[in-house]
């Protein structure tokens, strides 16, 4: 063998067995750093944390709850621009490669190789395909070593194998983050654009295509010319891959790179709402469940009725702090040298929501001069300071205010609203303020709440539970259990008239007094007006709320049918067979009193309280629902002329239907002409209750018109009075009466409505007997069939022995004194 063939053997041969030991090199590094990687199996049960949205009952998004705000979105839902835009700009043969893209990795290492014999400065250039960057995100780190980037195309290869592009793709537009808190394209789309994927420009689905690789490097606001360099990049890679022709392209290069702030999501203030639902939904699918389940949350919130709702507690709360008095300033600071200095370093209180803070310069006897943080000035007038007389214990008040000076004093940091208008003159004429007129405001120490909820399912319209939510999240119209007082005897009266008594049946109004047993005295309940009116129809009773009735007709009819009654409507948990119980001495909460007289008012129908209609998984599937009752013909995909279906009334019936319709009538009365009659003045069917605690410690209205049940409570968080001449006709009537007036401003007058089984009779309001020639104060009694009253039959006052038949005009009287009673 010649020369040459040996020598042409031997390099063949060595590289033979250099091949040879490259490729056992390369199965060795294989097998290596194939040793504890994570299973790319995982994958195909891809469960990202996304945002659980909570919807009004009118679809509006108001919160969101998430730890990242990810939002998921198959691939087959996102636009194909949208999908070409990032193949174009990330990984052009996506399509083509098996992972890992040979072509531009070895591009790449020649890149880099110049890069490092010329000495330039600049970061290695990568190579990274879509799949490898999904196996980095889900199960790598991002650690920059040669030992990651081989396991990373290792997993590359294997995730291609197991699952198709399609998967891919979604799995990596779901998972990248591409700043301003963004992960995941329909993320980003909403955070940059304020806009759903699908109404994405190409030149907006070509930024953020731009941004995986550094997203801070291309803000669109602090480096918007590199933002819209890098965009145009994008753009251009889409024309060199066919994706879009060059007008296309030349249109989206000339349009504007402009951000949209996200619309705020809260557009309705809801702040207590909403926290009882985030409460509820962590009780039924726990934190992880909320924070990271991609839930999708339909509340039964109605936005407009939730504002009318704050609004009128505010105004409520505030009007009540003004009659009690001026608790003085928040803070004093020197009111000469800087001033403006002193007052910036003040904060406002939490609940002075848009009121500003100022600081009192100079005062006379018709007015204050104050000063802003602005350096700005204005002027507080003597009659915006007139109610502010000093508080006293008690709630009771210090002399009147004749000048500005027995309210104010320079240095005096006070919160004040501007106002362009005065109250009302002795003409009554509101005067008009000059320009820079402000008001003195205080954020009212008492609280309350209010609860507005449809009486036929039991849905909570409305709901807010104090006065600020940044002064306190206690909600009071959930968690704080008070004595209704007098807000419970409706149940007391309807408990006797499922026992066969009527709303004319007599009751001895007199003095009362038990003897509780060894050691606790005597119970002497009284009247809130401390008079009696001797023996009374049981309408009176509950429309002039009289405890003594009431308190003698529980005596009769027992303790115990009485609270089977509040057990049946839901309202105490615990109860007791002490007459105290028939005047609200038992606990309850605002939510629970307010649904058990929607129970009264839609005909005696066990309704439960919700604020969530439906919530509905990552997948669309319903995972609860709050109405769930099976309507089979309600899933039809269009109107053929069918009759509509009819949907089962599953609610169990807890009263009789003429019971509760009774029970209607006479709260309507107490709006007509008894307690509540300040709130007649709106001039639509309304009813309701007062009720009123001892010392005036808790004061509630509960009424309803024929669809809608609203329930308000004011009071103190640590009770104590509110006033001697407090109650719940001054206090919280006026609440219920402004949320009414706005909310059935629009809406129809419809009367309650009259069960079968009912009849109408004209009365005398004062005897409860058939009107007669000459009577004047008659009124329509609603009775059940077959128990209208004789007018010739001598009648039993329950606690009084028999009455007679009373002349026109005249009241009944007692025959027989109470035995037992004195």
């Amino acid at each position: 063998m010649s020369r040459i063939a040996k020598a042409i053997v031997f390099v063949l041969s060595f590289g033979f067995f250099l091949s040879l030991a490259g490729a056992g090199a390369v199965l060795y590094v294989l097998w290596h750093y194939s040793q504890g990687l994570p299973d790319y199996k995982q994958l195909a049960k891809y469960d990202p944390p996304t945002v659980t949205r909570v919807h009004a009952g009118d679809g509006r998004l108001i919160a969101e709850y998430a730890i990242e705000r990810r939002v998921f979105v198959p691939v087959r839902a996102m636009p194909r621009h949208l999908i070409r835009a990032f193949i174009a700009a990330e990984d052009q043969n996506f399509f083509r490669h098996p992972g890992v893209d040979l072509v531009a990795l070895g591009r790449a290492v020649v890149t880099n190789v110049i890069n490092i014999v010329t000495q330039r400065s600049r970061r290695p250039v990568g190579a990274s395909t879509i799949t490898q960057q999904v196996a980095k995100n889900f199960l790598l780190t991002n650690e920059l070593s040669l030992e990651r980037k081989i396991k990373e195309a290792i997993l590359a290869f294997r995730i291609e194998r197991a699952f198709e592009k399609s998967r891919i793709l979604e799995l990596y537009l779901n998972e990248i983050y591409l700043g301003y808190g963004s992960f995941g394209v329909a993320a980003a789309s909403l955070n940059y654009f304020n806009k759903s994927l699908d109404e994405l420009t190409i030149a907006e689905a070509a930024y953020l295509a731009a941004l995986p690789k550094a997203p801070n490097n291309y803000h669109p606001i602090r480096r918007y010319d590199s933002a819209v360099a890098r965009r145009n990049w994008a753009i251009g890679r889409m024309l060199e891959e066919g994706y879009i022709d060059r007008s296309t392209a030349e249109q989206a290069i000339g349009e504007r790179l402009v951000v949209v702030p996200r619309t705020a999501t809260q557009i309705v203030e809801a702040d207590y709402y909403l926290e009882e639902v985030r409460r509820e939904l962590v009780e039924r699918f726990g934190e992880r469940g909320l924070y990271e389940g991609g839930l999708s949350v339909r509340t039964t919130l109605n936005p407009k009725l939730q504002s009318f709702a704050d609004r009128a507690l505010r105004d409520g709360l505030i009007t009540y702090d003004r009659r009690h008095g001026w608790r003085g300033p928040i803070a004093r600071i020197p009111a000469n040298g800087n001033w403006v200095g002193y007052l910036r370093e003040v904060s406002a209180p939490p609940g002075a929501g848009d009121w500003k803070i100022a600081v009192v310069l100079t005062v006379t006897d018709a007015e204050a001069e104050i000063g802003f943080g602005s350096g700005l000035q204005g002027k507080i007038p003597l009659a915006e300071l007139t109610w502010a007389r000093a508080v006293l214990d008690d709630q009771k008040l210090g002399p009147a205010v004749r000048r500005a000076t027995d309210v104010l004093a320079p240095g005096d940091v006070v919160l004040v609203d501007a106002v362009s208008r005065g109250p009302k003159t002795k003409d009554k004429q509101p005067v008009d303020y000059p320009p820079d007129t402000y008001a003195l405001r205080q954020v009212p120490a008492a609280n309350g709440a209010i609860i507005a909820l449809d009486p036929h399912t039991g849905r909570v319209l409305a709901m807010s539970g104090g006065y600020d939510y940044e002064t306190s999240e206690f909600n009071r119209a959930v968690q704080a259990r008070r004595q209704p007082g007098s807000a419970f005897k409706p149940f007391v009266y309807l408990a006797a008239l499922d026992r066969g008594y009527t709303p004319s049946t007599i009751i001895l109004d007199a003095p009362f007094v038990i003897d509780q047993g060894p050691g606790l005295g005597k119970w002497k309940p009284a009247n809130y007006t401390k008079r009696f009116y001797g023996p009374s129809p049981m309408r009176v009773g509950i429309e002039r709320s009289r405890n003594l009735m009431t308190v003698r007709l529980a005596q009769t009819i027992g303790m115990q049918s009485i609270n089977e009654t509040a057990q049946q409507f839901g309202m105490f948990d615990v109860t007791t067979e002490q007459l105290a119980m028939a005047l609200g001495a038992g606990e309850t909460t605002l939510l629970r009193l307010t649904a058990a007289y929607g129970m009264l008012v839609n005909g005696g129908k066990a309704i439960t309280p919700t604020l969530i209609d439906r919530v509905q998984d990552r997948d669309g599937k319903t995972v609860f629902r709050h109405d769930t009752r099976v309507c089979h013909d309600c899933t039809v995909t269009a109107w053929e002329g069918q009759e509509p279906p009819a949907i089962p009334d599953t609610r169990k019936q807890i009263a009789d239907p003429a019971s509760a319709y009774q029970i209607v009538s006479m709260l309507e009365g107490v709006v007509k002409r008894g307690t509540g009659r300040r709130i007649s003045s709106i001039g639509k069917p309304l009813a309701g209750k007062t009720g009123t605690t001892n010392e005036s410690r808790d004061t509630w209205f509960i009424g309803f018109s024929p669809d809608l049940a609203v329930g308000v409570f004011v009071g103190f968080d640590q009770p104590r009075t509110l006033g001697r001449r407090e109650s719940g006709s001054t206090v919280a009537a006026p609440i219920f009466k402004d949320f009414m007036a706005m909310a059935l401003a629009e809406q129809p007058a419809i009367p309650f409505r009259i069960p079968p089984g009912i009849r109408h009779v004209r009365v005398n309001a004062a005897s409860g007997l058939p009107a007669r020639r000459g009577d004047r104060n008659i009124i329509l009694e609603a009775y059940k069939t077959g128990t209208e009253p004789d007018p010739s039959a001598e009648r039993t006052v329950i606690g009084g022995g028999e009455v007679s038949a009373a002349a026109p005009g005249e009241r009944p009287t007692p025959a027989s004194p109470a035995r037992g009673l004195y």
